[in-house]
C-alpha cells in the first residue's frame, strides 16, 4: 500500500508540475501541458515498474509516450511556424484568460491535472495491480493505436492543405468521413485505454479515477468540436461549398448523423 501511495503520488505530481505550463500561456493548460503531462506520466511509470510490467502495460506506456511527445512537438512547431496561430488563436485565448481571476486559473489547473491523471489511470492501475494480459488489454491497445494513427493522418492532411491554400478548409481524405478527425482520434485513443482497464481496475477509487477521466475527456472533445465549428462558421459560413460540406459530413462520429453541436451551449465554447 505504501509503494502504491508513493507511486501514485509521483504520477499526480508529474501531472500537476507539467500542466502548470498553463500559467505561462493559458492555452497551454489544454495543449502542450496536456501532451507533455501524458508523456511524463508514461515515462515515470516505466521507470517505476519496468521490471514488473507485462507486455501490454509496456505497450500502452510506449504508445502514450509517443502520442504525448508527438502532439507536444507538433503543437510547439505549429506555434512557431503558424502566423495565424500566433496572431489570432493564442492571443484570443490568453486575452479571454486575462479576464479570469487567479483563483479561477488555479481551480482550472487542478481540474485539468486531475483529468490527465484520470485519463492515464487505467494504464497505471493495470501495471500497479500486476494484472495479467487479457482480451480487454489487446483490443483496447489496438483501438488506442488506431486513434493515434488517425490523429497523425489528419494532422498531415491538414498541414499539407494549409501549406498550399492557407485560407481553405479541409474536406478531402479522412475529412470526407468526419469533420473533426483529430477529436475522433482522441476518443478512440482514450476509449481503448479505458477498455484496457476493465479487467484490471480494483475497488471504488480506481474505478472512480478511470470513469472520471474518460467521461470528462469525451466532454472536452465535443467541446473542442463545438469551438472549431463556431470558428469555421465564422470563417467560411458564407460559402455555399462549406454549407454543403457541413450538411453531409458528420462533425465528430462517422456514420452517425450529428452534423452540428453549435447550439449545445452546455459544451464549453
Amino acid at each position: 500500500m505504501e509503494t502504491f501511495t508513493l507511486a501514485f503520488g509521483l504520477i499526480c505530481l508529474i501531472s500537476f508540475l507539467i500542466s502548470a505550463l498553463g500559467f505561462i500561456y493559458f492555452v497551454y493548460f489544454f495543449s502542450i501541458g496536456y501532451a507533455f503531462s501524458i508523456a511524463g506520466m508514461s515515462v515515470l511509470t516505466m521507470v517505476l515498474f519496468w521490471g514488473n510490467m507485462e507486455i501490454w502495460g509496456k505497450a500502452f506506456c510506449a504508445l502514450l509516450l509517443i502520442y504525448g511527445l508527438r502532439l507536444g512537438i507538433y503543437l510547439l512547431v505549429r506555434e512557431s511556424k503558424s502566423a495565424s496561430y500566433r496572431k489570432i488563436l493564442r492571443p484570443e485565448t490568453d486575452a479571454n484568460a486575462g479576464k479570469r481571476s487567479p483563483l479561477f486559473k488555479v481551480m482550472l489547473w487542478i481540474l485539468v491535472a486531475s483529468l490527465f491523471i484520470g485519463q492515464f489511470a487505467p494504464v497505471f492501475f493495470r501495471i500497479q495491480n500486476g494484472s495479467a494480459p487479457g482480451a480487454c488489454a489487446v483490443v483496447g491497445f489496438f483501438i488506442a493505436l488506431s486513434g493515434v494513427i488517425l490523429e497523425i493522418w489528419a494532422d498531415a492532411q491538414k498541414s499539407m492543405l494549409k501549406r498550399r491554400s492557407p485560407h481553405e478548409f479541409c474536406r478531402t481524405g479522412i475529412y470526407r468521413i468526419v469533420r473533426c478527425p483529430n477529436y475522433l482520434g482522441e476518443i478512440l485513443l482514450w476509449t481503448g485505454v479505458f477498455l484496457s482497464g476493465f479487467t484490471a481496475l480494483e475497488g471504488f477509487w480506481q474505478w472512480l479515477f478511470a470513469v472520471w477521466g474518460y467521461i470528462l475527456i469525451l466532454w472536452v472533445m465535443f467541446s473542442g468540436a463545438r469551438r472549431l465549428e463556431l470558428r469555421q462558421n465564422k470563417n467560411y459560413g458564407d460559402r455555399p461549398e462549406y454549407q454543403e460540406y457541413i450538411s453531409k459530413v458528420p462533425i465528430i462520429l462517422p456514420l452517425i448523423p450529428l452534423y452540428s453541436v453549435a447550439r449545445h451551449k452546455w459544451l464549453m465554447a
